[in-house]
């Protein structure tokens, strides 16, 4: 019988580096670091690149979200045209670096379906071909085996954030605001927890490419030129999925156009589309805000990563909702906002390969520590 995973991987004389590639709900492109990690989880980002999804692409992977004809096929083909893709970035990412040089690429691929109530998630990406392209072993496929053990197969970052930004003396909450917002609670002493706590960009950005063709409210200044409508705000709020208690997760299976259109005709009347970017705004300030005030109550400070970090309307509001906590982004903690996720699959990757668990049962939910990902070696 194997002994069972820790949380702690075995420790290496050396240090080794990894590439994570990242991408999320907001299916906007891939984010590629390279990273050394060494023999006490010390994490540094060696390089980074980003590769923006072309809109044929994002128009055909956000199709696929839903069912339709012959939906097997061209998810085939579309997990092949991002393995390409994340060959394409980790190229770029290396730019001279010895292949050889990295032992793993910790690849998240692109999440098609999340239900964990159904027992199981689909990312896609094609991590064979991955490693075929790029002469690099990766470990792929992270979420199914903590849902097989009964988990929700997500967050996975908050064992990233423990390991690297947890502080001996201060109660600290990482908020990652991507297509969808979660936290991490990191506290002194006790159990370290994390969920999603709602939509963070996905609404945003799908509000605004319906109404201006834009892939994204840069800075949230179209949200902050309208006017927020509480009528609006609370039928947002009363989503079933917000009244649940952690450990849980969402996507768009719960968060997407088809509920906001659906909850803006129950209103019976007409809402500015400005003024409809307004409170979904708010509406993630405040399900992301009452999550931190109702489960993390000795909170000291709040660091935020993801796109959400960049949204200064959306930081101004996480301000004025939590006015007892600094709120900042990891930047302060010595980790550029964008690059957060993508080094704790790099992190996860290299958890894999040293066979130490990269769940946490707090967070998802799951039975026990287990080892995560499929890997396929170079």
């Amino acid at each position: 019988m194997s002994a069972a995973p820790t949380h702690e991987a075995p420790r290496s004389r050396q240090a080794e580096r990894y590439v994570g590639l990242m991408s999320g709900t907001s299916l906007d492109g891939v984010d590629a670091v390279l990273a050394e990690i060494g023999p006490a989880d010390q994490t540094r980002l060696i390089r980074s690149h980003y590769l923006p999804y072309a809109d044929g692409l994002r128009a055909q992977l956000l199709a696929l979200h839903t069912p339709q004809p012959d939906e097997i096929h061209l998810a085939a083909v579309a997990a092949n045209e991002l393995a390409r893709l994340y060959a394409e970035a980790t190229s770029a990412l290396l730019d001279g670096t010895a292949p050889d040089s990295v032992r793993a690429i910790g690849c998240h691929g692109q999440t098609l379906r999340h239900r964990p109530a159904d027992g199981y998630t689909l990312q896609i990406g094609n991590a064979a071909l991955l490693a075929e392209l790029t002469g690099v072993a990766v470990v792929a496929d992270f979420r199914s085996r903590d849902i097989a053990a009964g988990g929700q197969g997500a967050p996975l970052v908050p064992a990233f954030h423990a390991q690297v930004l947890r502080h001996p003396a201060i109660h600290r909450v990482i908020a990652n605001i991507g297509g969808i917002a979660n936290i991490t609670d990191l506290p002194v002493d006790g159990t370290v927890r994390g969920w999603d706590t709602g939509p963070g960009n996905m609404l945003l950005d799908a509000w605004i490419k319906r109404h201006r063709g834009e892939n994204y409210d840069r800075d949230g200044a179209w949200a902050a030129s309208g006017a927020v409508h509480p009528g609006l705000l609370a039928a947002l709020a009363s989503h079933p999925y917000l009244k649940l208690s952690p450990p849980k997760s969402a996507g768009r299976e719960q968060f997407n156009l088809d509920w906001l259109d659906a909850t803006l005709s129950s209103l019976s009347q007409t809402i500015a589309p400005a003024d409809v970017q307004a409170t979904l705004l708010e509406f993630t300030a405040l399900t992301l805000c009452e999550a931190v005030s109702q489960e993390c109550g000795s909170a000291r400070e709040l660091y935020v990563c993801g796109g959400g970090a960049h949204n200064g309307a959306l930081m101004q509001r996480i301000e004025a909702r939590l006015p007892s906590l600094r709120v900042t982004t990891t930047t302060a903690l010595g980790i550029d906002p964008d690059w957060v996720e993508a080094l704790a699959f790099a992190w996860l990757a290299r958890q894999t390969l040293h066979h130490a668990a990269g769940n946490l049962p707090s967070v998802t939910g799951a039975r026990g520590a287990r080892v995560l990902g499929a890997i396929y070696p170079a």
